[in-house]
């Protein structure tokens, strides 16, 4: 009986010890797992979801519609939108536990060139939030506002004008040049 007894008890303490190896190999198994998320995937995870998103000194609060390989679209209040660089980026509340799957070859392919684009398409006037980059962060180091004309292959060309007005040649005060690297966030102007 006393030998029965010793048998039942390492087995049920091999039983645990199996146990206790398998949760572990499985934590292990996910924060490997977890290590190879990226931060674009992690983003998508929280699509129309509330978000507050900082770029150094800036903070742009809202619903998350969109995430690109580097920019994200954040609805602030109907009609005003921003689009947030990616790399100016220094943190992001309200996400979910969800991670997105990641992004497609096509969406890969939509950067913030390609987002500032539609922008310069559609006309609308826009404020561009500068980074700070002597300092190697967003720390907001100015605004400018109006019309973005032509996308180049590393910069935008704007002209400049109040951000009430459509773009028109009387109201342009002067044309600036802004490296992308330059742009922390891309707000849209409601008119009027």
């Amino acid at each position: 009986m006393r030998w029965e007894q010793l048998f039942a008890d390492l087995e049920a303490q091999y039983d645990e010890l199996a146990e206790a190896a398998l949760w572990a190999d499985l934590a292990d198994r996910q924060r490997l797992e977890f290590g190879a998320v990226g931060m674009v995937a992690r983003l998508l995870g929280a699509v129309e979801q509330p978000v507050r998103l900082r770029a150094g000194a800036v903070t742009v609060s809202g619903i998350l519609k969109t995430v690109g390989p580097d920019w994200v679209l954040v609805a602030e209040a109907p009609g005003r939108d921003a689009v947030v660089a990616l790399a100016h980026l220094t943190i992001a509340e309200g996400l979910t536990a969800k991670t997105g799957r990641p992004l497609g070859p096509v969406a890969q392919k939509l950067t913030l060139r390609s987002a500032l684009r539609g922008l310069a398409l559609d006309r609308a006037p826009v404020s561009l939030v500068l980074a700070d980059t002597s300092a190697g962060q967003s720390a907001g180091a100015g605004d400018v506002t109006g019309t973005l004309d032509r996308i180049g292959a590393d910069f935008v060309e704007m002209a400049v004008h109040a951000a009430w007005e459509l773009r028109r040649p009387a109201g342009v005060r002067r044309s600036a040049l802004v490296p992308l690297p330059a742009i922390a966030v891309v707000r849209s102007q409601p008119l009027g």
